[in-house]
């Protein structure tokens, strides 16, 4: 639990405590939103039965070595002169002060194991591997130390229906032949619930339908993405003989004969106009 470096004050070493890392697992609701979280972690706190100074009566000695320095120096005398050197005090480990009666509770560190609740924030539009530091929630340092961060692991879960894309969303819709060719109106799934969209008549599967800004916010300017509604047309396998002699009857209609027109885009335009909007 050393660390640190020499401070201000004659050089007295600076104790802190490690980092700590925590998962937290949000929704996509809570990642749309932002959330607060209250994790219970265990970590090293400071000993309560003597104040986190490691003395078993609260009282520190200043090191005799060092004077308090927490350094100490030494001359030597070489053919071009003195030499002046500093070093850390290996009476008290740069400390400054010393313990007589130590501890029983933490043997003279200062530091138990326990555990804490802590409120973490959690702003909207986080993504999934993304790290965020708590100060100085971490493990505490020993002897009245400098304690360490909190460094939070976001973990995403994944929505059964919407795939996340950045701030995007994506949906697949499927849609009977007979609503793709009449048009009709559908639900999807959002963030907030239900959305209806309209199929135009004609529609053809792989079109690429837009709930715009019902996606999700970006973590640095706010502004929301879209939901991009991919419509399939769901093709039957099996068919009754009533419904094959009724689609055999339409088979030879000028209607039903593919005649892509300049306003069908192939699925190459249609990726290349989606990642240019």
């Amino acid at each position: 639990f050393g660390g640190g470096g020499f401070g201000g004050g004659g050089g007295r070493r600076v104790n802190k405590g490690s980092n700590l890392r925590v998962r937290v697992k949000l929704n996509l609701e809570e990642v749309a939103n932002g959330v607060t979280k209250k994790l219970k972690v265990n970590k090293y706190v400071g000993c309560t039965k003597c104040t986190g100074t490691g003395a078993a009566d609260g009282k520190m000695n200043t090191c005799q070595t060092c004077g308090g320095r927490g350094q100490v120096t030494r001359v030597m005398n070489t053919p071009l002169g003195q030499m002046q050197t500093s070093s850390t005090c290996p009476s008290c480990s740069g400390q400054g002060q010393t313990i007589t009666n130590k501890c029983t509770s933490c043997y003279g560190d200062g530091i138990v194991k326990g555990e804490e609740v802590i409120e973490v924030k959690i702003p909207a539009g986080v993504g999934n591997d993304m790290q965020l530091s708590v100060r100085g929630k971490g493990n505490a340092g020993a002897k009245s130390g400098v304690p360490g961060d909190l460094i939070v692991l976001v973990e995403e879960e994944e929505h059964a229906e919407l795939k996340r894309d950045g701030t995007d969303l994506h949906y697949e819709l499927y849609i009977s032949f007979v609503d793709a060719v009449l048009g009709t109106i559908v639900e999807v799934p959002t963030i907030e619930g239900k959305a209806r969209i309209k199929v135009e008549p004609g529609t053809q599967s792989g079109k690429l339908l837009r709930l715009r800004g019902k996606g999700l916010p970006d973590l640095d300017y706010g502004r929301k993405g879209d939901i991009l509604v991919h419509a399939n047309v769901w093709i039957p396998k099996k068919l009754s003989k009533d419904e094959k002699e009724a689609l055999e009857k339409m088979k030879d209609s000028e209607n039903f004969k593919p005649d892509p027109g300049k306003g069908e885009k192939s699925f190459f335009e249609k990726m290349k106009d989606y990642f240019h909007n």
